[in-house]
């Protein structure tokens, strides 16, 4: 099953990520956490790439699709995947495409996590992973560029049928039963 869990920061894509993994074996492919060892091990994609997030920005999608492309090759996700925090722009979602077609595969689920922007804030500045723009000014900033640029992906996606929308306020557990239903369906 190869599979995009979408939404906002803070929307909890990590979280259920993990659970999806648990559940149905499926590895997780998580940008986020690609770019977070990067940074750990100061790597050259590290240190650009935390200057980049210092700012509140995103990474460029040239260095993101290159990073996921690479990833995908590897043997552990050639029977599936679950994509968090990719695509994020509409370019990196038509490349995935594309990649996809080379490889004769498609998009299996398109999660939706939706969730209020106050519980977003709420979250990110509670969550405590001591990231150097988890502030409110930051958050704002992360928020923004979410709905700007990231947003977008979404519509992309919807046109082609793709968007199971879930409701992301709730306890996790709530939420992961809303995503197997979903799944299900798929």
């Amino acid at each position: 099953m190869k599979i995009i869990l979408f939404g906002p920061p803070g929307a909890g894509k990590g979280t259920q990520a993990k659970k999806i993994e648990t559940k149905y074996n499926i590895p997780q492919l998580s940008t986020g956490e690609m770019f977070r060892a990067a940074i750990r091990n100061q790597s050259p994609l590290g240190v650009k790439v935390k200057t980049i997030l210092d700012q509140g920005r995103l990474v460029p999608d040239e260095t993101v699709v290159d990073l996921v492309a690479e990833a995908l090759d590897r043997p552990e996700y050639s029977e599936g995947y679950i994509l968090d925090g990719f695509p994020r722009t509409v370019p990196q979602a038509e490349a995935f495409d594309s990649l996809l077609e080379k490889k004769g595969a498609s998009l299996d689920a398109f999660l939706m996590l939706k969730v209020s922007e106050a519980e977003l804030v709420n979250r990110i500045l509670s969550r405590g992973e001591g990231r150097s723009d988890d502030n409110p000014e930051k958050v704002k900033i992360r928020l923004d560029v979410y709905n700007k640029e990231t947003a977008p992906v979404l519509a992309y996606y919807d046109k082609k049928g793709l968007v199971s929308y879930i409701d992301g306020f709730g306890t996790i557990d709530e939420i992961f039963s809303r995503i197997e239903k979903a799944l299900g369906k798929s």
